[in-house]
């Protein structure tokens, strides 16, 4: 791995923790400020919110500075905002920090994507935008685990201390190894935008937000799903978020070959339908032990199995406005985080057992797969012309 990309998987480790954390330390942070479970989730969907008004906001306010700035600019939001978390009071305010620091979320990985195909020898870009995003497995491998069991055995305030120290670092090291990197051609707010004018591109956002709701209606609530479904001690959740942690990085790769050997929509139409089958599998299986743990892998497997293929997708509607629709992507995937936080709560509040969520979720991938379909038969690009119609059209 070249060292300049060090920082932006620095930045992705600081970025999955602050995102994925809060679904193991729910029951922690809800008993600590004596707030129901549902209560405790929208901070959840909070930070969610943060990720869709920040993404595109900072995107087009810093589009124009240098992105070695930029990606300053946006540790040093990560850092302070998630600092805010440790001194939280109450519920009110650590609710506008879980909003704030979701705001650099979707910015820091749409100029990151960009500078990391910059710095790629040439053939190569894919796998250094990669080497950034493996921040995000690590961090649900070690880094999810390890603040989920310190927020439990001590207090969830020393894992918000965790990631401001990696924040830190993130800054640190982009200060170190990050060259600077010569701005390109100034662009104006009218070309950004422009993208937002394809039907293709609201069709994958509404595709990534709903179909991904399925993946949150899960993990939100996974904590009590383990402790009062399946029967473990609460002393294991951490153990088995990191088994979920390498079902996402397995899933992360079997979703980058789906999208090298098939259609990327066909393969997020495949994956969708398989993550609603898995979810009904742990409504009605997770009573089980061995069961919920193989389910705990399938379902983190068939999260990130997703992240390629609709990367690809939109990679493709995007020409011209990379850094934007790179952003606009991360916004969509956290509306699925909080709709599937909300959406997902709601059987909770009226009742029923925290195994219902994944009901919820079922209907959303299932949503997420027909909107595919309607993409692959409406938008998806037409299939690739023969050489006896290239030749008749030559002949023409």
């Amino acid at each position: 791995m070249k060292l300049s990309l060090l920082p932006l998987a620095l930045g992705g480790l600081t970025i999955g923790i602050t995102e994925f954390v809060m679904m193991g330390l729910l029951p922690d942070i809800a008993a600590d400020l004596r707030i129901s479970i549902p209560e405790a989730g929208h901070l959840i969907s909070a930070y969610a919110i943060g990720v869709v008004v920040g993404a595109p906001l900072l995107v087009i306010a810093g589009r124009n500075i240098p992105p070695r700035k930029m990606l300053l600019g946006l540790a040093v939001m990560l850092t302070v905002f998630n600092a805010l978390s440790i001194f939280a009071p109450g519920y009110n305010l650590l609710l506008v920090s879980r909003f704030l620091s979701g705001l650099p979320h979707g910015a820091f990985f749409g100029v990151g994507a960009v500078v990391a195909s910059r710095l790629a020898q040439k053939g190569k870009e894919a796998q250094s935008v990669a080497v950034m995003f493996s921040g995000l497995t690590i961090a649900n491998v070690v880094g999810v685990p390890l603040g989920t069991y310190v927020g439990h055995n001590f207090t969830w305030r020393y894992t918000f201390v965790i990631i401001a120290v990696i924040g830190l670092i993130t800054f640190i090291s982009l200060l170190l190894y990050m060259p600077k990197i010569e701005q390109q051609e100034k662009t104006n707010i009218k070309t950004q935008l422009g993208f937002f004018a394809k039907p293709q591109a609201w069709l994958i956002i509404f595709i990534t937000a709903i179909g991904t709701g399925g993946l949150f209606c899960w993990i939100s609530y996974i904590a009590p799903l383990l402790t009062e479904i399946s029967g473990f001690d609460a002393e294991n959740v951490p153990y088995i978020l990191m088994l979920a942690g390498v079902g996402m990085v397995v899933g992360n790769l079997t979703g980058a070959r789906l999208a090298d050997h098939f259609s990327p929509a066909k393969s997020v139409f495949a994956i969708l339908v398989a993550m609603a089958v898995t979810l009904l599998c742990v409504y009605y299986l997770s009573g089980n032990q061995y069961v919920s743990l193989l389910l705990v892998f399938l379902t983190g497997a068939m999260a990130f199995a997703l992240i390629a293929p609709i990367q690809m997708m939109m990679i493709q509607t995007a020409t011209g406005a990379e850094m934007i629709a790179s952003a606009a992507l991360q916004a969509a995937f956290n509306m699925g985080n909080a709709l599937g936080a909300f959406l997902g709560g709601l059987p909770l509040v009226w009742g029923y057992n925290y195994a219902s969520p994944n009901l919820v979720g079922v209907g959303m991938a299932l949503i997420g797969a027909v909107a595919t379909v309607v993409f692959i038969k409406t938008v998806a690009p037409a299939a690739p012309l023969t050489a006896e119609e290239k030749k008749n059209i030559v002949m023409h």
